[in-house]
Protein backbone atom coordinates (compact mmCIF):
# COMPACT_ATOMS: atom_id res chain seq x y z
CA UNK A 1 0.00 0.00 0.00
CA UNK A 2 0.73 3.83 0.14
CA UNK A 3 1.22 5.70 3.01
CA UNK A 4 2.85 8.85 4.44
CA UNK A 5 6.40 8.30 5.99
CA UNK A 6 8.48 9.72 8.20
CA UNK A 7 12.01 9.28 7.19
CA UNK A 8 13.93 12.27 9.20
CA UNK A 9 13.35 15.93 10.33
CA UNK A 10 12.13 17.67 7.40
CA UNK A 11 11.52 14.18 5.63
CA UNK A 12 7.66 13.03 4.71
CA UNK A 13 7.37 10.97 1.89
CA UNK A 14 4.76 9.34 -0.34
CA UNK A 15 6.30 5.40 -0.01
CA UNK A 16 5.14 2.18 -0.58
CA UNK A 17 4.74 -0.11 2.35
CA UNK A 18 3.35 -3.16 3.58
CA UNK A 19 0.07 -3.72 4.28
CA UNK A 20 -1.47 -4.13 8.27
CA UNK A 21 -2.17 -7.43 9.43
CA UNK A 22 -4.73 -8.75 11.83
CA UNK A 23 -1.82 -8.88 14.79
CA UNK A 24 -4.50 -9.61 18.07
CA UNK A 25 -8.17 -11.11 17.77
CA UNK A 26 -9.44 -7.75 18.83
CA UNK A 27 -7.52 -5.79 16.24
CA UNK A 28 -9.69 -4.05 13.30
CA UNK A 29 -7.99 -3.51 9.54
CA UNK A 30 -9.52 0.07 7.86
CA UNK A 31 -9.27 1.26 4.36
CA UNK A 32 -8.54 4.95 5.43
CA UNK A 33 -11.39 7.31 3.14
CA UNK A 34 -10.23 10.64 4.94
CA UNK A 35 -7.13 11.86 6.61
CA UNK A 36 -5.35 15.01 7.76
CA UNK A 37 -2.57 16.61 9.05
CA UNK A 38 -2.50 17.79 12.62
CA UNK A 39 -0.35 20.43 14.16
CA UNK A 40 1.25 18.11 16.63
CA UNK A 41 2.50 15.90 13.85
CA UNK A 42 4.58 19.34 12.73
CA UNK A 43 6.34 18.70 15.89
CA UNK A 44 7.82 15.20 14.63
CA UNK A 45 8.22 17.13 11.22
CA UNK A 46 10.63 19.24 12.91
CA UNK A 47 12.52 17.00 15.11
CA UNK A 48 11.37 18.64 18.29
CA UNK A 49 9.07 14.93 19.05
CA UNK A 50 11.86 12.40 18.62
CA UNK A 51 11.68 9.22 16.06
CA UNK A 52 14.34 7.59 14.93
CA UNK A 53 13.32 4.98 12.52
CA UNK A 54 10.68 5.19 9.64
CA UNK A 55 7.01 5.45 11.03
CA UNK A 56 3.65 6.18 8.93
CA UNK A 57 2.18 9.03 10.05
CA UNK A 58 -1.23 10.24 10.98
CA UNK A 59 -3.80 10.00 13.64
CA UNK A 60 -6.73 11.79 12.02
CA UNK A 61 -8.65 9.07 9.76
CA UNK A 62 -11.58 7.43 9.09
CA UNK A 63 -12.37 5.18 6.84
CA UNK A 64 -14.67 1.70 5.89
CA UNK A 65 -13.82 -1.75 8.11
CA UNK A 66 -12.10 -4.35 5.85
CA UNK A 67 -11.12 -7.18 8.51
CA UNK A 68 -11.91 -7.99 11.77
CA UNK A 69 -10.28 -9.58 14.54
CA UNK A 70 -12.20 -12.68 15.64
CA UNK A 71 -12.88 -11.65 19.03
CA UNK A 72 -14.45 -7.82 17.82
CA UNK A 73 -17.85 -7.51 18.27
CA UNK A 74 -19.02 -4.20 18.01
CA UNK A 75 -17.68 -4.07 14.07
CA UNK A 76 -18.63 -6.25 10.87
CA UNK A 77 -17.00 -5.23 7.34
CA UNK A 78 -18.34 -2.33 5.37
CA UNK A 79 -18.68 -0.74 8.45
CA UNK A 80 -17.87 3.21 8.07
CA UNK A 81 -16.14 4.22 11.07
CA UNK A 82 -14.32 7.30 12.84
CA UNK A 83 -11.18 6.51 14.90
CA UNK A 84 -10.52 8.74 18.06
CA UNK A 85 -6.90 9.33 18.60
CA UNK A 86 -5.79 7.74 21.85
CA UNK A 87 -5.59 4.22 21.86
CA UNK A 88 -7.54 2.72 24.65
CA UNK A 89 -8.09 -1.21 26.06
CA UNK A 90 -10.92 -0.23 27.60
CA UNK A 91 -10.83 -2.09 30.81
CA UNK A 92 -7.74 -0.93 32.85
CA UNK A 93 -8.09 1.57 35.89
CA UNK A 94 -7.81 4.58 33.62
CA UNK A 95 -10.22 3.36 30.91
CA UNK A 96 -12.33 2.45 33.65
CA UNK A 97 -12.23 6.05 35.53
CA UNK A 98 -12.80 8.02 32.05
CA UNK A 99 -8.77 9.15 31.65
CA UNK A 100 -8.48 7.01 28.39
CA UNK A 101 -5.61 8.73 27.47
CA UNK A 102 -3.58 7.16 29.91
CA UNK A 103 -4.75 3.06 29.16
CA UNK A 104 -2.24 1.27 30.54
CA UNK A 105 -2.26 -1.48 28.08
CA UNK A 106 -1.70 0.92 24.94
CA UNK A 107 1.39 1.68 24.95
CA UNK A 108 3.26 -1.14 26.65
CA UNK A 109 7.25 -0.10 25.51
CA UNK A 110 6.94 3.52 27.23
CA UNK A 111 4.03 3.27 29.56
CA UNK A 112 4.35 4.59 33.20
CA UNK A 113 3.64 6.82 36.01
CA UNK A 114 6.12 9.56 35.80
CA UNK A 115 5.25 10.99 32.54
CA UNK A 116 9.32 11.80 31.26
CA UNK A 117 10.40 13.09 29.06
CA UNK A 118 11.55 9.83 26.60
CA UNK A 119 9.51 7.28 28.41
CA UNK A 120 7.08 6.89 31.09
CA UNK A 121 4.87 8.30 29.04
CA UNK A 122 0.57 7.64 28.69
CA UNK A 123 -1.19 5.93 26.03
CA UNK A 124 -0.72 4.32 22.96
CA UNK A 125 -1.08 7.18 20.00
CA UNK A 126 -1.75 6.43 15.67
CA UNK A 127 1.60 7.75 14.23
CA UNK A 128 2.91 9.56 16.70
CA UNK A 129 6.47 7.98 17.42
CA UNK A 130 8.10 4.88 19.20
CA UNK A 131 7.18 6.83 22.71
CA UNK A 132 3.81 6.47 22.25
CA UNK A 133 3.71 2.96 21.24
CA UNK A 134 5.22 3.28 17.79
CA UNK A 135 1.77 2.55 16.31
CA UNK A 136 1.59 2.99 12.27
CA UNK A 137 -0.58 6.01 11.85
CA UNK A 138 -3.80 6.73 9.11
CA UNK A 139 -2.18 8.67 6.51
CA UNK A 140 -2.14 5.67 4.52
CA UNK A 141 -4.45 3.56 2.21
CA UNK A 142 -5.18 0.78 4.80
CA UNK A 143 -4.12 1.23 9.30
CA UNK A 144 -4.37 -1.49 12.03
CA UNK A 145 -7.03 -0.20 14.82
CA UNK A 146 -6.15 -2.55 18.33
CA UNK A 147 -8.72 -2.92 20.59
CA UNK A 148 -11.49 -2.58 17.72
CA UNK A 149 -14.45 -2.77 19.97
CA UNK A 150 -13.22 0.30 22.45
CA UNK A 151 -12.91 3.11 20.51
CA UNK A 152 -14.27 3.41 16.65
CA UNK A 153 -17.30 4.68 16.01
CA UNK A 154 -19.81 4.20 13.25
CA UNK A 155 -20.85 6.98 11.21
CA UNK A 156 -24.32 7.75 10.11
CA UNK A 157 -24.85 7.45 6.49
CA UNK A 158 -26.08 11.07 5.76
CA UNK A 159 -22.93 12.23 6.98
CA UNK A 160 -20.23 13.40 4.55
CA UNK A 161 -16.46 12.33 5.82
CA UNK A 162 -15.67 16.01 5.77
CA UNK A 163 -18.32 16.71 8.69
CA UNK A 164 -16.96 14.08 10.54
CA UNK A 165 -13.50 13.40 10.42
CA UNK A 166 -12.20 16.01 13.00
CA UNK A 167 -14.10 13.97 15.93
CA UNK A 168 -10.99 12.24 15.85
CA UNK A 169 -9.14 14.98 17.14
CA UNK A 170 -9.06 18.22 16.84
CA UNK A 171 -13.21 19.10 17.86
CA UNK A 172 -12.78 16.71 21.09
CA UNK A 173 -9.52 18.51 21.91
CA UNK A 174 -11.20 22.12 21.58
CA UNK A 175 -14.11 21.24 23.23
CA UNK A 176 -11.76 19.79 26.22
CA UNK A 177 -10.84 22.76 26.55
CA UNK A 178 -13.75 24.25 27.04
CA UNK A 179 -15.60 21.65 29.08
CA UNK A 180 -12.62 21.76 31.90
CA UNK A 181 -13.71 25.37 32.67
CA UNK A 182 -16.89 24.89 33.10
CA UNK A 183 -18.74 27.17 31.81
CA UNK A 184 -21.91 28.28 33.47
CA UNK A 185 -22.85 30.97 30.48
CA UNK A 186 -22.07 34.61 29.59
CA UNK A 187 -17.85 33.63 30.30
CA UNK A 188 -15.85 35.64 28.06
CA UNK A 189 -12.84 33.24 26.55
CA UNK A 190 -9.92 34.15 24.84
CA UNK A 191 -8.36 31.26 22.77
CA UNK A 192 -4.46 31.80 21.69
CA UNK A 193 -4.10 30.06 18.53
CA UNK A 194 -6.14 30.04 15.52
CA UNK A 195 -4.82 26.99 13.96
CA UNK A 196 -7.18 23.95 13.70
CA UNK A 197 -7.44 22.79 17.49
CA UNK A 198 -8.32 26.81 18.27
CA UNK A 199 -10.84 27.42 15.44
CA UNK A 200 -12.56 24.14 17.71
CA UNK A 201 -12.34 25.50 21.10
CA UNK A 202 -14.10 28.76 19.77
CA UNK A 203 -16.98 26.49 18.46
CA UNK A 204 -17.04 25.05 21.73
CA UNK A 205 -16.94 28.03 23.87
CA UNK A 206 -20.08 29.45 21.81
CA UNK A 207 -22.08 26.14 22.69
CA UNK A 208 -21.45 26.32 25.92
CA UNK A 209 -22.44 29.73 26.58
CA UNK A 210 -19.39 32.15 26.09
CA UNK A 211 -20.93 35.19 25.69
CA UNK A 212 -17.61 36.48 23.79
CA UNK A 213 -14.87 34.79 22.36
CA UNK A 214 -11.63 36.35 21.50
CA UNK A 215 -9.23 34.64 19.14
CA UNK A 216 -5.52 35.71 19.46
CA UNK A 217 -3.23 34.82 15.99
CA UNK A 218 -0.15 36.61 14.70
CA UNK A 219 -1.41 35.92 11.27
CA UNK A 220 -4.28 37.79 10.17
CA UNK A 221 -5.23 35.24 7.48
CA UNK A 222 -6.05 32.70 10.56
CA UNK A 223 -8.44 35.29 12.11
CA UNK A 224 -10.17 35.98 9.18
CA UNK A 225 -11.11 32.34 8.84
CA UNK A 226 -11.74 32.53 12.45
CA UNK A 227 -14.33 35.78 12.48
CA UNK A 228 -15.78 34.30 8.71
CA UNK A 229 -16.66 30.52 11.01
CA UNK A 230 -17.34 31.25 14.29
CA UNK A 231 -18.07 35.10 14.57
CA UNK A 232 -15.28 35.71 16.87
CA UNK A 233 -13.36 39.16 18.50
CA UNK A 234 -9.74 38.78 16.85
CA UNK A 235 -6.09 40.15 18.07
CA UNK A 236 -2.51 40.17 16.48
CA UNK A 237 -0.20 40.78 18.95
CA UNK A 238 1.77 41.91 16.18
CA UNK A 239 -0.76 44.59 16.00
CA UNK A 240 -1.65 45.20 19.91
CA UNK A 241 -0.35 44.53 23.12
CA UNK A 242 -2.68 41.21 23.83
CA UNK A 243 -2.98 41.08 27.24
CA UNK A 244 -4.31 44.58 27.74
CA UNK A 245 -6.45 44.53 24.67
CA UNK A 246 -8.09 41.58 26.84
CA UNK A 247 -8.44 43.57 30.29
CA UNK A 248 -10.01 46.85 28.34
CA UNK A 249 -12.65 44.46 26.71
CA UNK A 250 -13.14 42.81 30.34
CA UNK A 251 -14.10 46.01 32.16
CA UNK A 252 -9.65 45.43 33.61
CA UNK A 253 -10.28 41.89 35.09
CA UNK A 254 -9.11 39.68 32.23
CA UNK A 255 -11.06 37.00 30.26
CA UNK A 256 -12.88 34.57 32.62
CA UNK A 257 -11.07 31.63 30.44
CA UNK A 258 -7.95 31.65 28.63
CA UNK A 259 -6.88 28.61 26.22
CA UNK A 260 -3.31 27.74 25.10
CA UNK A 261 -3.80 26.16 21.68
CA UNK A 262 -1.01 26.97 20.12
CA UNK A 263 1.97 24.87 22.21
CA UNK A 264 5.88 24.93 22.66
CA UNK A 265 6.41 25.69 18.97
CA UNK A 266 4.79 29.22 18.94
CA UNK A 267 6.12 31.98 16.61
CA UNK A 268 9.38 33.07 18.11
CA UNK A 269 12.24 35.61 17.83
CA UNK A 270 16.23 34.77 17.69
CA UNK A 271 16.30 35.52 21.43
CA UNK A 272 13.36 33.49 22.69
CA UNK A 273 15.31 30.78 20.54
CA UNK A 274 18.96 31.63 21.91
CA UNK A 275 17.22 31.50 25.89
CA UNK A 276 15.84 27.92 25.00
CA UNK A 277 19.03 26.88 23.70
CA UNK A 278 21.02 27.64 27.09
CA UNK A 279 18.37 26.54 29.22
CA UNK A 280 17.76 22.92 27.16
CA UNK A 281 14.26 23.51 26.49
CA UNK A 282 12.37 22.58 23.87
CA UNK A 283 10.67 25.75 22.60
CA UNK A 284 8.95 28.44 24.51
CA UNK A 285 6.32 28.83 27.05
CA UNK A 286 5.47 32.49 25.43
CA UNK A 287 2.02 31.58 24.96
CA UNK A 288 1.07 30.15 28.16
CA UNK A 289 2.76 33.23 30.06
CA UNK A 290 -0.09 35.48 28.14
CA UNK A 291 -2.50 33.36 29.00
CA UNK A 292 -1.24 33.31 32.46
CA UNK A 293 -1.36 37.42 32.63
CA UNK A 294 -4.62 37.58 30.53
CA UNK A 295 -6.89 35.43 32.32
CA UNK A 296 -8.55 36.90 35.30
CA UNK A 297 -8.29 36.36 38.95
CA UNK A 298 -9.46 32.81 39.97
CA UNK A 299 -10.29 32.35 35.88
CA UNK A 300 -9.15 29.16 34.03
CA UNK A 301 -6.68 28.32 31.82
CA UNK A 302 -7.16 25.09 29.84
CA UNK A 303 -3.89 23.70 28.33
CA UNK A 304 -4.33 21.92 24.64
CA UNK A 305 -0.79 23.03 22.74
CA UNK A 306 2.00 19.95 23.50
CA UNK A 307 4.64 20.68 25.82
CA UNK A 308 7.54 18.48 25.77
CA UNK A 309 10.07 19.54 27.99
CA UNK A 310 10.61 21.81 31.52
CA UNK A 311 10.47 25.12 31.18
CA UNK A 312 12.97 27.75 33.27
CA UNK A 313 11.28 30.56 35.10
CA UNK A 314 8.04 29.16 34.93
CA UNK A 315 5.70 31.50 36.52
CA UNK A 316 4.32 29.57 38.97
CA UNK A 317 4.48 32.85 41.50
CA UNK A 318 1.81 34.56 39.04
CA UNK A 319 -0.60 31.31 38.86
CA UNK A 320 -0.59 31.16 42.74
CA UNK A 321 -1.38 34.60 43.68
CA UNK A 322 -4.24 35.18 40.62
CA UNK A 323 -5.53 31.25 41.83
CA UNK A 324 -5.34 30.55 38.23
CA UNK A 325 -6.88 26.76 37.56
CA UNK A 326 -4.94 24.62 35.05
CA UNK A 327 -6.04 21.84 33.31
CA UNK A 328 -4.27 20.40 30.45
CA UNK A 329 -3.42 16.92 28.56
CA UNK A 330 -4.52 14.85 25.55
CA UNK A 331 -8.37 14.90 25.12
CA UNK A 332 -9.86 12.13 26.47
CA UNK A 333 -12.06 11.79 23.38
CA UNK A 334 -13.97 8.64 24.18
CA UNK A 335 -15.47 10.91 26.90
CA UNK A 336 -17.17 13.46 24.46
CA UNK A 337 -17.64 11.56 21.04
CA UNK A 338 -20.97 10.07 20.92
CA UNK A 339 -22.32 13.31 22.18
CA UNK A 340 -20.26 15.70 19.32
CA UNK A 341 -21.34 13.20 16.53
CA UNK A 342 -24.89 13.99 17.75
CA UNK A 343 -23.91 17.56 17.75
CA UNK A 344 -23.17 17.25 13.86
CA UNK A 345 -25.95 15.28 13.55
CA UNK A 346 -28.13 17.94 14.39
CA UNK A 347 -26.55 20.70 12.91
CA UNK A 348 -25.44 22.40 16.05
CA UNK A 349 -22.13 22.67 14.95
CA UNK A 350 -20.65 22.26 11.64
CA UNK A 351 -16.69 21.37 11.21
CA UNK A 352 -15.69 21.16 7.75
CA UNK A 353 -15.82 25.08 7.39
CA UNK A 354 -11.99 25.25 8.36
CA UNK A 355 -10.70 22.63 5.91
CA UNK A 356 -8.58 25.18 3.60
CA UNK A 357 -6.80 22.19 0.95
CA UNK A 358 -8.28 18.96 0.11
CA UNK A 359 -5.29 16.95 -1.41
CA UNK A 360 -4.04 13.19 -2.92
CA UNK A 361 -1.92 11.21 -0.04
CA UNK A 362 0.34 11.37 -3.12
CA UNK A 363 0.91 15.15 -2.53
CA UNK A 364 1.55 14.52 1.52
CA UNK A 365 5.13 15.96 1.00
CA UNK A 366 3.56 19.52 -0.54
CA UNK A 367 0.81 19.03 2.30
CA UNK A 368 3.45 19.01 4.95
CA UNK A 369 4.84 22.35 3.52
CA UNK A 370 2.36 24.26 3.31
CA UNK A 371 0.81 23.46 6.31
CA UNK A 372 4.49 23.74 8.34
CA UNK A 373 5.10 26.75 6.44
CA UNK A 374 1.63 28.76 6.40
CA UNK A 375 1.75 29.16 2.82
CA UNK A 376 -1.42 29.39 0.52
CA UNK A 377 -3.35 30.29 3.68
CA UNK A 378 -3.24 26.97 4.70
CA UNK A 379 -5.73 26.44 7.56
CA UNK A 380 -6.48 22.40 7.59
CA UNK A 381 -5.27 19.81 5.02
CA UNK A 382 -7.17 16.65 4.54
CA UNK A 383 -5.77 14.07 2.22
CA UNK A 384 -7.81 11.28 0.12
CA UNK A 385 -5.75 7.97 -0.40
Amino acid sequence: MKAAVFHKPGDIRYDTVPDPKIELATDVILRVTSTAICGSDLHILSGAVPQKEPMIMGHEFMGIVEEVGAEVKNLKKGDRVVVPFPIACGHCFFCQHNASPSCENSNYKHYGPDGDLMDSKGAGLFGYTDLYGGYSGGQAEYVRVPYGDISPRVVPDNLSDEQVLFLTDIFPTGWSAIDWAQLKGGEVVAIFGSGPVGLMAQKAAWINGASRVIAIDPLNYRLEKAKAVNRVDTLNPHEVDVVEAIREMTGGRGADVCVDAVGFEPERSFLDKVKATINFEKGSIKVLEMAFKAVRRSGTVSIMGVYGSPYDNFPLHRIFDKGITLKMGQAPVLNYINHLIKLVQEEKVVLDDIISHTLPLSDVSHAYKIFDEKEDDCVKVVLRP
